[in-house]
């Protein structure tokens, strides 16, 4: 297992699904990659933004929107995943 090191998180992608909560079906497919599931988190418990020094909000299972096109793709053992920095999480979703 990957084990994230400093201010870094280990996500794996979340399938886009094509029917909303209400059952509607959706026929365009829109690539829902910006959505992902925490798998780890590093042992620190600070991260720093813009000279700000905050709590880490983030742990194991939390869903979660970052920013597209930031964090490294790796894999480990067949599984696919985004070493990504805890800054570039913009959100954690309900």
């Amino acid at each position: 297992m990957i084990k994230p090191l400093y201010n870094n998180v280990l996500l794996k992608k979340e399938k886009a699904s094509n029917e909303t909560s209400s059952g509607i079906i959706i026929t365009q497919k829109e690539k829902d990659e910006e959505y992902a599931r925490v798998v780890a988190v590093s042992e620190c418990k600070e991260v720093k933004i813009n000279d700000h020094v905050y709590e880490m909000p983030l742990k194991v299972g939390d869903k979660v929107m970052y920013k597209k096109y930031s964090g490294t793709e790796v894999k480990d053992q067949d599984e696919e995943y985004i070493l990504i920095k805890a800054e570039d999480i913009l959100a954690i979703v309900d």
